[in-house]
């Protein structure tokens, strides 16, 4: 009895491979076809599933004049608090989409991780602050700006 219930659940997980697969294929045909896909993944760190994710979650880039509107919509810059014009900035603020947060994140840890050189600020900042707040600052400063998002 053991033996045949391992087995049905060694079905179920081969099912469960052709699904992801099949899922992977669709996402594939869907970012060749989409040019703002294309250019998202364009970015160092980002990949197949970041891209469709971003494009999927935040439609139309246009829709934020900045860089910063799109890292503050998906919660990436840090909550501010303050009074009488001294202004304390706090953690990052979790809003928005936490798995494209998750995603661009992890993109941004391996291309630190795997980076030759570093850029310079990043090497100041790791001087200052804990690595997971470069990481952090590493989404937010190439990202965005390779987006098309940032000003001129």
């Amino acid at each position: 009895m053991l033996i045949d219930t391992l087995r049905e659940q060694f079905a179920r997980i081969g099912q469960l491979d052709a699904q992801v697969a099949d899922i992977e294929r669709r996402l594939r045909q869907c970012h060749q076809q989409d040019p703002a896909s294309q250019r998202i993944a364009a970015i160092p760190g980002v990949g197949l599933r970041s891209a469709t994710a971003a494009v999927a979650t935040m439609g139309d880039a246009k829709a934020f004049k900045l860089g910063r509107e799109f890292a503050a919509w998906l919660g990436l810059v840090p909550r501010q608090s303050g009074t009488g014009g001294r202004v304390k900035l706090l953690g990052i603020s979790k809003r928005g989409d936490t798995y494209l947060r998750t995603l661009l994140i992890h993109g941004a840890r391996s291309v630190l991780a795997n980076s030759k050189e570093p850029p310079h600020w990043a090497t100041n900042l790791a001087k200052r602050r804990p690595h997971n707040v470069v990481v952090v600052g590493a989404g937010q400063q190439d990202g965005t700006h390779d987006l098309g998002l940032a000003g001129p």
